[in-house]
């Protein structure tokens, strides 16, 4: 019965992957690019209507999982009552009390993504955006650039989409936004430093035709017409663009759904989606500490030669990753390899694929005690359930290679997590004992989280620990020299170094790595302090 009520919480996560699998992109336009092109400006001369206008070629070179993160966000934003959470309402820009058409359509689209509806929605990108600043009432004008596309009779969704909630200086914005082409012609929307995604409802097109879309911008606080301008173009003219802006269909809001997509999911596809919820799961679960101290790069430290995780790999170097306890960060070369990445197969010998499925098991119950016990929430849960899903062998076998790389990366993740916690649990105990007065600040093992640069997946933190505490009679895990120079000291020579608290053990850091050519796994040795003593 646990395992049920794991994967009934996991099914409602079942739909956000399937249905990013089936996004359709008009013209073979890619989600997000496998490089970074210079973003492309043109300054046109001044009219009698507005000043100095840019256009910003938009570059879809969001993070990883953008996209997909979206539709997660649909899938969870419907409360167990049916209707919309106020957080999802805050979150897309929906104005408090509102009763607009907004509400409703975005209720639809929350829906139709947890009835896994995957051939009712499709996603278009735009082309290109322009803004303008009119001269009499200083008001913004957005023009996007639309490619053609049959989708274009059917009734869009706008989403002007961002990779964090949004910053908002000098308070709450609210903002008027003015077309022809939205469906109502006028609509409001709030903006918190809680949204991320501003959602306007568009009309349909009577014909298949290259289009612009002119939307004036507006907010009732003459004052705040700064902030609303850092906000769509991400602060001064010519600097990147933070905003995303993507179409959404919906078959049910057109009156023609033969333009749905309904290819199934491909194998990279596929891998991708896992990867994603990977990624979801371990920023829910996992401790979060916030270092102070700037981000670290990975690549700069000594490794051994990487391993190539694949078909080719011996049961050797598997069964010695399975069996480790190191932690495990999971990273992405460049920014395109996410929606490019190998596709990724073991090929486990029968005992060894035994033995992954037992420790896969066993690390799923220990992670839904530890769920419950530190009360991360029940998205966790769900999320954990979907994952257990994405990886689990198939009931005839032999079991697919594809199964077996997705649950050794679950098993190392939920490896990492598990130890995360056990290492906080133990240093809780280490501190309460240092602040015992006949335990004094004697040396021992503390924790110390690094920042890493940004690795896409995560964790995006490192606990490599220190040792701190006094080196005094009787030392703390001493060798004959530590001792014999203490005692060297105590005899009145002082001008000798005394015994330091130091790390005497170390722990490696597993770190798999996705690139275009596959996966691979790279230990770095001497990475966690495990062990302290007086050197």
């Amino acid at each position: 019965m646990l395992f049920l009520n794991v994967f009934y919480c996991g099914a409602l996560m079942l739909c956000c992957t399937r249905l990013c699998v089936a996004l359709h992109v008009s013209h073979g336009q890619q989600l997000i690019p496998d490089h970074h092109p210079p973003l492309t400006e043109h300054t046109f001369p001044p009219t009698e209507t507005s000043s100095a206008s840019t256009v910003f070629h938009h570059v879809f070179h969001n993070a990883p999982c953008f996209v997909d993160d979206i539709f997660a966000v649909l899938c969870e934003g419907v409360g167990s009552d049916g209707e919309l959470t106020n957080r999802t309402l805050t979150q897309f820009g929906i104005c408090t009390g509102s009763d607009s058409l907004s509400d409703s359509v975005l209720l639809q689209l929350a829906k139709e993504t947890s009835r896994n509806q995957i051939n009712r929605l499709e996603v278009l990108h735009p082309t290109g955006v322009l803004l303008a600043e009119e001269d009499k009432r200083g008001m913004l004008t957005l023009t996007f650039d639309l490619p053609q596309s049959p989708l274009i009779k059917l009734n869009p969704v706008l989403l002007l989409a961002y990779e964090s909630p949004l910053t908002v200086t000098g308070g709450n914005l609210d903002v008027t936004f003015n077309s022809q082409w939205l469906h109502p012609n006028t609509q409001s929307v709030c903006i918190s430093g809680e949204t991320q995604y501003i959602m306007l409802t568009g009309k349909a097109s009577e014909a298949n035709i290259h289009q612009n879309w002119r939307i004036s911008v507006e907010t009732k606080n003459p004052d705040m017409n700064q902030s609303l301008k850092d906000i769509l173009i991400g602060g001064k003219s010519g600097s990147n663009i933070s905003m995303t802006p993507l179409l959404l269909f919906s078959g049910e809001r057109g009156t023609d759904t033969s333009y749905t997509h309904t290819s199934g999911s491909s194998p990279a596809s596929s891998q991708t989606s896992f990867l994603c919820e990977l990624k979801r799961f371990l920023g829910d679960v996992l401790p979060q500490e916030l270092p102070e101290s700037p981000p670290l790069q990975l690549n700069s430290l000594q490794s051994l030669p990487p391993l190539t995780l694949g078909l080719s790999s011996s049961d050797t170097l598997l069964a010695g990753l399975i069996n480790s306890s190191s932690q495990t960060i999971f990273s992405f070369n460049s920014w395109g390899s996410m929606f490019q990445v190998h596709r990724g197969e073991l090929a486990l010998s029968p005992a060894l694929l035994e033995e992954l499925r037992q420790r896969l098991e066993q690390s799923v119950i220990k992670m839904m005690e530890l769920i419950r016990e530190e009360e991360v929430g029940h998205r966790a849960m769900a999320r954990l359930g979907r994952l257990k899903e994405l990886s689990a062998f198939p009931k005839e076998e032999p079991a697919a290679g594809e199964s077996q790389y997705r649950a050794f990366l679950l098993l190392k993740a939920l490896q990492t997590v598990a130890r995360a916690y056990e290492l906080q649990r133990g240093l809780r105990a280490t501190r309460a004992g240092s602040n015992n007065p006949e335990g004094g600040n004697i040396c021992g093992l503390r924790s110390l989280t690094v920042s890493l640069i940004k690795i896409l997946t995560g964790p995006n933190t490192a606990n490599i620990n220190n040792c701190h505490g006094f080196c005094a009679f009787p030392l703390s895990n001493p060798n004959n020299h530590a001792i014999l120079l203490n005692s060297h000291i105590g005899s009145g020579n002082v001008d000798e170094r005394a015994p330091c608290c130091v790390p005497v053990a170390y722990e490696d850091l597993e770190v798999v790595n996705f690139d275009n050519h596959g996966t691979s796994i790279t230990i770095q040795p001497n990475m966690v302090a495990k062990e302290c003593g007086c050197r």
